[in-house]
């Protein structure tokens, strides 16, 4: 695997998984079949940079739900390194904030892994026939989402639903690196780059 293979590229297929969720069911990709798109997003309950911006991600999946668009958010940081991290702050957190996705627990990092997740939060985009379309951050500046200049993740979403091409498929994702079980907590696997 050479730096630039790390991450799923554009026009690679979503990589299956089973994943225990907040809501008490275990979830595979086959369980969100009728999505028009899938946005799979790593994430976690720490981060400022996805508190910074879990709100406006929050306003992005409604204003979609009506194009057939779903959101699933999975946690893959490892709660040894923070325990905020751990399963049973996630069920608290969605219990606090009903927030309009499935939030689904990486314990083994192995999804992450698949996925080539980088950040907290790194979303990436999915067509009907789970095809990536679009891989990177939401907005420019997730950690204070009032100083953000650009939505890239929903440019991306309504450039596709209007049948355009993309104008940007391909962004950093900005934010916290997904904290791996038994590494220091700023470690990033060595194959691990920038996007563009």
């Amino acid at each position: 695997m050479n730096e630039k293979d790390f991450t799923l590229k554009i026009g690679e297929i979503a990589p299956d998984f089973k994943l225990p969720a907040t809501d008490g069911k275990t979830y595979s990709l086959k369980d969100f079949g009728d999505a028009k798109v899938l946005v799979v997003c790593f994430s976690c309950n720490h981060c400022p940079y996805v508190i910074g911006s879990d709100e406006v991600t929050k306003q992005t999946a409604e204003k979609f739900v009506k194009d057939g668009v779903r959101f699933v958010v999975i946690n893959s940081n490892s709660a040894n390194t923070y325990e905020e991290d751990s399963f049973e702050h996630m069920v608290t957190k969605m219990a606090e904030t009903k927030y309009p996705w499935v939030y689904l627990h990486d314990k083994s990092q192995e999804v992450a892994k698949a996925y080539g997740a980088l950040r907290t939060p790194h979303f990436f985009v999915f067509d009907k026939a789970r095809k990536l379309i679009y891989t990177g951050r939401a907005v420019d500046n997730p950690r204070d989402t009032s100083k953000m200049t650009v939505n890239d993740l929903e440019r991306a979403l309504q450039e596709y639903l209007a049948g355009k091409p993309l104008s940007v498929p391909t962004t950093n994702p900005i934010g916290c690196n997904v904290k791996w079980d038994g590494k220091d907590a700023h470690w990033m696997p060595p194959e691990a780059c920038d996007l563009v």
